[in-house]
């Protein structure tokens, strides 16, 4: 359905580890509010609070370790770049969570758009699992 309105670039994997992330970012939590929603989570003030149990450095870091064995060499390579990335870490995040958890996010924003969503859908069926 995107497809159709949003133009994709063609090589995703040369894209900077930092804009994948930044799209992995905005995937994700569009994936973890449906899914709150699923679980009748409806009032926006619950829906942010549980949110954010989720859509965290730590939770993303753990995320991205108890998937690391079920990932291709590609999309290890992406980890790899995305956990590389040197930026500024936030007053409450511990510095290793929030590589991993840029990681995790330049994973997820490679894999969307790249327009693997069967992986995507994969992976994300593992975490609804998880959480």
């Amino acid at each position: 359905m995107l497809d159709k309105l949003i133009n994709f670039p063609k090589r995703p994997n040369l894209l900077s580890p930092a804009t994948m992330a930044y799209i992995g970012d905005s995937v994700f939590e569009l994936f973890i509010r449906n899914l709150l929603l699923e679980r009748r989570i409806v009032k926006p003030n619950d829906l942010h609070k549980e949110a954010i149990k989720y859509v965290n450095a730590t939770s993303q870091s753990d995320l991205l370790k108890h998937l690391k064995g079920d990932l291709s060499d590609e999309e290890l390579s992406i980890v790899r770049r995305g956990r590389n990335i040197k930026t500024g870490v936030p007053q409450n995040a511990d510095p290793v969570d929030y590589q991993y958890s840029t990681a995790f996010e330049a994973l997820i924003g490679y894999l969307y758009l790249a327009g693997k969503e069967d992986r995507l859908i994969e992976l994300f069926t593992k975490i609804k699992e998880m959480i």
